[in-house]
C-alpha cells in the first residue's frame, strides 16, 4: 500500500494544517539510512533523544514563525551527529583555548596539570578515600588535603566543599545562623552566575548588618555595629572589581583584634585565593591565603580552580574548633566533594608544597610564557595560513586576561594573530564546532587568535582546525 503521507520535501500549506505538521515523524526519520548509520555508531537511544530535542526546537520555532523553512533530513542528521559526538567522543569534549583568557570559566577555568590528571585516573576505581591503610578503619576523607594546606597556609585545620559559594554559605550557617553578620557595603559583591553576597547570607540563615558606605568604611563602623545579636564579622575580597580614588576599608589585620576582643569569629572570603604572590609575575597582588591566616582570620574560604589551578572546589582553612563545627554542620555532607576532586586537589597542592607550581601547572606556564615565544607561535600559525588567498594576516600587540573574576583590570602583554578577509563570526562558529572545539575571539570584524593560552603541543592541531573552519566558512 502506498504511503499516504506527503514526501519530506513537500511543505504543507499553513492554511490547511498547523505548521508543526510539516515536521516529519520521528520514526520516519529514524528509519532513513543516515539515521540508521548514526544509531549504529552512537546508539539508538541517544540518537532518538537528540533527534526529539531537535524536532521540539523546530516546533517552537514554527509556532513563532509559521513560514520558517525547515532543514532537510540530511541537515538534521548532520546536526544530530555533531551533538552525539559531544556525548560519545572524548576528543569532542575537549577545547583549545585561543581567546587569551587564562582562567576561562566557560572552558573549565584552570586546566589541570599532568599529575592531577594522573591522580584522577588512579582514583577512578577503588581508592583510599576514607580508609586508613594501616588500621583499615574509616579515616577523614580530606586528611591529605588538610596536611598540605596546613603546610602551605599555616592554618591548623581545613575542609573542602564543592565551590567557594558553598564554602561561604557553609561557614556563615555554621558560625552565625540566626544572628547578625557585619559586612561593609563596599563588599556586597556579585560574582558570575547570580552569586550575590546578600543572597548567600540570607540563604545561610544569618542576618546581614551593612555598615559604612560603598567607598569608605571605618573600623569605628564595625565597633558601633557590634551588639548582643552579632554572630560574626565577614571581610570579602572584591575580586572582580576595584574601587579607586577616595576609598578606605579596614583589612583583616585591623579587624582581627576587634573580633577577638568581642569573642566573634572573623571570616575572610578571598574569592580566587592565591598561594603565590602575583607581583613575582609583574602583576598586581591578590591577597594570599597564608597572609589572612597570619593576620588572625578564624575562617578563610577561597576557590580551588582559579589561581590554585586545581579542580572546582571551595577550600575553608581555619582553627580546629571552627573547622570541626563546619564538618558537623548538615550542609557539609550536601556540599562535600568526590574522590576525583580530592585526588586532583591533592596532586595540585603538592606542587605548591614542593615549590614547582610555576613549571608544573599550565596556568602559571601560560602566565610566564615569554612574549617572544608567543609571537613565534603566532608567526608560525600565520605561515600555515599563507596558502589561503585573500586572507589578511597581521601580528599585533594585545593583552591577555586572567579571567574568572581575578585581577579584572590587569592585562598581560601578548601578541595575537588578527585575520581579516573572512567572515569572522562564521569562522569562529565553525571552529567551535570542531573536535576538539577551538575558541577564538572576534573583535572589530577580525578573527583574533591569542597563542598565549594554547598549549605548544596543541599548536599543530589548532592550525588544522582553523584551516578547516576557514575553508568551510569561505574565508574570502
Amino acid at each position: 500500500m502506498p504511503d499516504p503521507r506527503p514526501p519530506e520535501s513537500t511543505a504543507m500549506s499553513p492554511s490547511s494544517s498547523p505548521p508543526q505538521r510539516r515536521i516529519p515523524a520521528v520514526g520516519r526519520l529514524l528509519g532513513s539510512p543516515a539515521f540508521q548509520d548514526l544509531s549504529r555508531i552512537h546508539g539508538p537511544a541517544l540518537v532518538t533523544t537528540l533527534l526529539r530535542r531537535r524536532l521540539d526546537a523546530l516546533r517552537q520555532a514554527l509556532a513563532a514563525e509559521p513560514q520558517k523553512a525547515l532543514p532537510d533530513s540530511a541537515t538534521l542528521a548532520a546536526a544530530v551527529a555533531a551533538e552525539a559526538r559531544r556525548f560519545t567522543d572524548p576528543l569532542a569534549r575537549q577545547a583549545i583555548n585561543a581567546t587569551g583568557i587564562l582562567l576561562h570559566t566557560g572552558l573549565g577555568r584552570a586546566p589541570l596539570g599532568d599529575s592531577a590528571r594522573q591522580a584522577v585516573a588512579a582514583a577512578a576505581g577503588y581508592c583510599l578515600l576514607q580508609a586508613d591503610a594501616d588500621s583499615g578503619r574509616r579515616s577523614q576523607r580530606e586528611e591529605r588535603v588538610e596536611v598540605l594546606l596546613a603546610q602551605l597556609t599555616g592554618a591548623p585545620a581545613a575542609t573542602v566543599v564543592n565551590n567557594n559559594a558553598a564554602a561561604t554559605m557553609l561557614v556563615l550557617h555554621a558560625l552565625a545562623a540566626g544572628r547578625e553578620v557585619i559586612i561593609s557595603r563596599g563588599q556586597l559583591v556579585e560574582i558570575g552566575g547570580a552569586f550575590r553576597m546578600p543572597d548567600v547570607m540570607a540563604c545561610s540563615g544569618c542576618r546581614m548588618r551593612e555598615i559604612g558606605t560603598t567607598n569608605r568604611t571605618h573600623l569605628r563602623d564595625y565597633q558601633a555595629a557590634i551588639g548582643p545579636e552579632t554572630g560574626a564579622i565577614i571581610h570579602v575580597h572584591t575580586s572582580n572589581y576595584r574601587l579607586r580614588g577616595f576609598t578606605s576599608m579596614p583589612d583583616v589585620a585591623a579587624l582581627a583584634p576587634l573580633a577577638k576582643a568581642h569573642g566573634l569569629p572573623l571570616i575572610d572570603d578571598l574569592g580566587s585565593g592565591a598561594l603565590l604572590p602575583l607581583r613575582d609575575f609583574g602583576l598586581e597582588d591578590e591577597p594570599l591565603v597564608q597572609t589572612s591566616i597570619a593576620a588572625g582570620a578564624d575562617a578563610v574560604c577561597f576557590s580551588a580552580d582559579k589561581l590554585i589551578c586545581g579542580p572546582q572546589a571551595g577550600i575553608i582553612c581555619g582553627t580546629p574548633e571552627i573547622i570541626a563545627r563546619i564538618r558537623s554542620n548538615p550542609f557539609a555532607r550536601m556540599f562535600r566533594v568526590c574522590k576525583l576532586t580530592l585526588a586532583a586537589l591533592e596532586a595540585t597542592l603538592l606542587h605548591f608544597v614542593n615549590g614547582d607550581a610555576v613549571s608544573a601547572l599550565p596556568f602559571y606556564r601560560m602566565l610566564t610564557r615569554p612574549l617572544e615565544d608567543v609571537e613565534r607561535a603566532a608567526q608560525a600559525l600565520a605561515a600555515s595560513l599563507a596558502h589561503l588567498p585573500g586572507l589578511d594576516r597581521v601580528i599585533a600587540d594585545d593583552h591577555s586576561q586572567i579571567g574568572s573574576g581575578s585581577l579584572p583590570d590587569v592585562g598581560i602583554p601578548t601578541r595575537v594573530l588578527r585575520l581579516r578577509g573572512c567572515e569572522a563570526k562564521a569562522v569562529a562558529r565553525r571552529a567551535r564546532a570542531g573536535a576538539p572545539a577551538l575558541f577564538t575571539r572576534v573583535h572589530d570584524g577580525a578573527l583574533v587568535v591569542d597563542l598565549r593560552t594554547v598549549d605548544p603541543q596543541e599548536e599543530g592541531l589548532m592550525a588544522s582546525l582553523l584551516i578547516a573552519a576557514l575553508d568551510g566558512a569561505g574565508h574570502a
